[in-house]
């Protein structure tokens, strides 16, 4: 993509024009580009007939003192805008993080920087179906195709109305949008067909998209407004990730550092400045609250902190805006496995104690659940239990997820205290308890101090690119220094989950500041279906 710097530029000028006279009959639009070339070093400027036919009257009605909104496309600049130039108005840029359940937008101001705005959506996507297979599938077809894309562009123009009515602009006000979003994703986005991606030899229609005018999707926001779309490489690995990069910066790390996107995936990068090296596994589900019965994305309500009294074995739980319980996500689900393997409730092989666990150990269906609240304190009316099955498919998460990480480590031959920092992104990121991660094994032992939480990467590289366009050039680079580690045929994965499926590990050596402190006793006098848990004021 060339001069790819310069296709994402923009420029906000006010210039006070020479009125026309007898003596100087330059035509309206020329006047106006002529006074505008200066300030852009002479270089070409376009304008669309629709505006041509509306500037002598604005002119006009402004004195001649414009305030226009120039976009670069390619080697000449286009004006966008033109508003009077006594009245300051924003310049907005929109920046998107295109996820597969969630989409999040954050409305920013070009010229001073700042978020205006910020919220979510669930993706409309899902009711075709919760993961990408079914999209792909339902996307076979034209009419599917139509369908998926008209939902995501639907979903897009409702939000942006919504976020812009609340900030007091008007949608045409949005001159440039960055989207990142995995490839498939991407794909459904721009109404590509991406059957293909999930065929071998898995091809993806589009890596590099480009800038395109957002009119030719029927995004409501300016009509010649610019849309930047990120990159992917290949299927595995999209967009999202190389903003997640781009936001990182660890592509300009001299030393060696390790970034963690989980989100239906386990995506990890490793590398600096002169190498990047990446795989992905299917660790995500279970540690974003997804596979167990009672996980959930976060909310009101749902669980996302977890203690255990170690002598008296009571559960002191907390929920995101303190209402009633009504299920798990993946920081509170990572919280209460370390709990229990803690206090003995668990034991080294994820198995539950039944004489630690004492009457909050029952059976369902002939499968043995733990009592985490009992049916009295759940905001839902019934007990929230954390059943063996469970508890197994977290451990083979957990497993997967510490697995990738040992396992791209040590295909450049490093280890994990090699690194100088450690980059966890994505909502995992932003709540999960590092010391949690690594009493179960999830995360390596390393020092807290090198773990560093991003948040949501995604959106926070789009929201870069849109304040710091001359760093396009870089996502580019990104893209081209990546090498992908295939770990479906790599030996040495297999038998590392298998030792990883253990708390925290069968070679307790690596995990040294892990401390069991636990009497395997049981809890005398535990009520039957007593959860334990904890109100504010301490009392039970």
């Amino acid at each position: 993509m060339e001069n790819a710097n310069e296709e994402m530029a923009h420029r906000v000028l006010t210039v006070k024009l020479p009125k026309p006279s007898l003596k100087d009959n330059t035509g309206d639009v020329e006047r106006l580009k002529n006074g505008l070339s200066k300030m852009v070093h002479g270089e070409s400027i376009h304008m669309d007939l629709s505006l041509v036919k509306e500037i002598p009257t604005l002119l006009r009605e402004w004195d001649y003192h414009v305030t226009c909104v120039l976009l670069k496309e390619g080697t000449r600049w286009t004006i966008a805008r033109v508003a009077d130039g006594k009245v300051d108005r924003p310049v907005i840029g929109l920046a998107v993080d295109l996820g597969t359940t969630r989409v999040v937008v954050r409305l920013i101001d070009l010229r001073t920087k700042e978020a205006l705005h910020e919220s979510a959506f669930d993706n409309p996507q899902i009711r075709i179906g919760a993961d990408i297979l079914a999209r792909i599938h339902h996307g076979s077809t034209k009419a599917g195709l139509d369908h998926l894309n008209r939902l995501i562009i639907d979903g897009f123009n409702g939000e942006i109305k919504k976020g812009c009515d609340q900030c007091g602009i008007s949608p045409k006000e949005i001159y440039l949008m960055s989207v990142a979003g995995n490839t498939a994703m991407t794909h459904l986005f721009l109404g590509i067909d991406p059957r293909f991606i999930i065929r071998e030899p898995y091809i993806p229609a589009v890596n590099r998209p480009g800038v395109i005018k957002a009119r030719s999707l029927e995004i409501d926001i300016h009509p010649n407004a610019n849309l930047f779309v990120f990159p992917n490489i290949g299927s595995y690995f999209g967009g999202d990730l190389i903003a997640g990069i781009l936001y990182s910066g660890i592509h300009r790390e001299e030393d060696t550092a390790i970034l963690v996107d989980v989100g239906t995936n386990a995506e990890v990068v490793l590398g600096n400045n002169a190498w990047l090296i990446a795989c992905a596994g299917a660790a995500g589900p279970a540690l974003e609250g997804g596979i167990t019965k009672m996980g959930m994305m976060a909310g009101p309500g749902v669980i996302d902190k977890v203690q255990i009294d170690p002598k008296t074995r009571q559960f002191e739980i907390h929920t995101i805006e303190d209402k009633p319980p009504l299920g798990i996500c993946g920081s509170g689900l990572i919280d209460l496995v370390a709990q229990l393997f803690l206090v003995g409730f668990v034991d080294v092989r994820g198995k539950f104690a039944p004489d630690i666990c004492g009457e909050k150990l029952i059976e369902q269906n002939g499968i043995k659940a733990l009592i985490i609240v009992a049916e009295s304190d759940s905001g839902t009316g019934k007990e929230i239990v954390l059943s063996q099955v469970d508890l197994d498919l977290f451990v083979s998460s957990k497993a997967a997820m510490y697995t990738i990480l040992n396992t791209i480590t040590g295909s450049v031959g490093a280890g994990f205290h090699d690194l100088k920092t450690f980059f966890v992104a994505g909502t995992f990121g932003s709540y999960i308890d590092p010391v949690s991660a690594i009493t179960i094994g999830m995360l390596p032992d390393i020092p807290l101090e090198k773990y560093h939480v991003l948040g949501n990467s995604s959106l926070g590289g789009a929201s870069l690119l849109l304040t710091h366009p001359e760093l396009l050039p870089e996502v580019d680079q990104i893209r081209n220094s990546i090498t992908y580690l295939e770990l479906n045929v790599n030996q040495d994965f297999m038998i590392r989950f298998s030792g990883a499926k253990f708390f925290p590990n069968t070679d307790a050596s690596l995990f040294p500041s892990v401390k069991v402190p636990y009497n395997l006793t049981p809890i005398a006098g535990s009520p039957a279906g007593s959860s334990g848990l904890f109100r504010k004021d301490g009392s039970n």
